[in-house]
């Protein structure tokens, strides 16, 4: 367990993953539990089934991941706060399978923002 010392954060018990799984699952922990998908009209909350439009969104974080036994398995995992309050996590694939509706909403968003790992 020593060995992992340095993926902590915060003194959080939940060390820093490299899989989509270990990194969403951290995420609900803190408070991003609301699951988000793209419509023709904006970003709709699946918990609430408001729909957002970009200039109401924040990416607070975001973390791509790149498929272990497929190099083309990429995927980003977007962390989001509304501006109402609501907390959850987009995923979409990146590179050539990217859903190019969602692509083009998180272009027209303005905070976008990318965290950079606290170092111990």
């Amino acid at each position: 367990m020593e060995e992992n010392n340095e993926f902590l954060e915060n003194n959080d018990l939940i060390p820093h993953m490299k899989n989509l799984a270990s990194v969403t699952n951290k995420l609900v922990l803190k408070g991003y539990d609301d699951d988000f998908k793209i419509s023709d009209k904006g970003l709709k909350s699946l918990k609430t089934e408001k729909i957002y439009p970009p200039e109401e969104i924040n990416v607070v974080n975001f973390f791509r991941f790149e498929g272990q036994s497929d190099p083309n398995d990429n995927t980003i995992l977007y962390q989001i706060e509304t501006t109402d309050g609501l907390k959850g996590t987009l995923v979409d694939a990146y590179g050539p399978y990217a859903d190019r509706k969602l692509s083009e909403f998180i272009q027209q968003v303005e905070s976008f923002h990318k965290k950079t790992p606290k170092s111990s």
